[in-house]
């Protein structure tokens, strides 16, 4: 073998070792790349699900409110058959709803809490200490729902969703 021969087979066997580097590091770029996108993709499964039981709570409270709405308004009618603290048939009802619709909402068992508000002397013309009248108080109804999705970890606290509406 020549010395020229010699060199050439040498840098031939140099460039095939890197080109196997290069096919190597490449591969790993790739590899790392999939793994992104497949954790991106468990990230959005997970932030779907969330989504879903946001949805499925906004339902349900506004459900809640519907039927405030279309029943007797009156605070007594409201508070008896409707609010947490009285356990009143239609608050019942909804509850169970919420227990099937919710995951974990057994353990956090909504809250539906109604206060009476006064209108305010001001907005009638008089002075602070004039009565409010022709004007009748609303109700202001709080409802706090709250859940724990599956996927989260046992020590985080539960998602939770609060409307606050007024009814008169």
């Amino acid at each position: 073998m020549t010395r020229q021969t010699l060199h050439q087979s040498s840098a031939a066997a140099g460039c095939s070792g890197f080109m196997l580097l290069e096919v190597l590091v490449a591969l790993l770029i790739f590899a790392l790349g999939v793994l992104g996108l497949v954790g991106l993709q468990a990230n959005a499964v997970k932030q779907s699900g969330q989504a879903k039981y946001r949805a499925d709570a906004t339902l349900l409270a506004n459900e809640m409110i519907g039927t405030m709405w279309v029943s007797n308004r009156s605070f007594a009618a409201l508070t008896a058959g409707f609010g947490s603290a009285a356990g009143g048939a239609q608050y019942t009802a909804w509850k169970a709803r919420v227990a099937a619709a919710l995951p974990g909402a057994a353990t956090y068992p909504p809250l539906v809490t109604i206060a009476q508000v006064n209108p305010l002397p001001a907005l009638v013309g008089g002075g602070a200490s004039a009565p409010a009248v022709g004007l009748t108080p609303s109700n202001r109804v709080t409802i706090t729902l709250r859940w724990k999705s599956p996927s989260d970890p046992s020590g985080d606290p539960p998602s939770n969703l609060i409307v606050v509406t007024e009814i008169k």
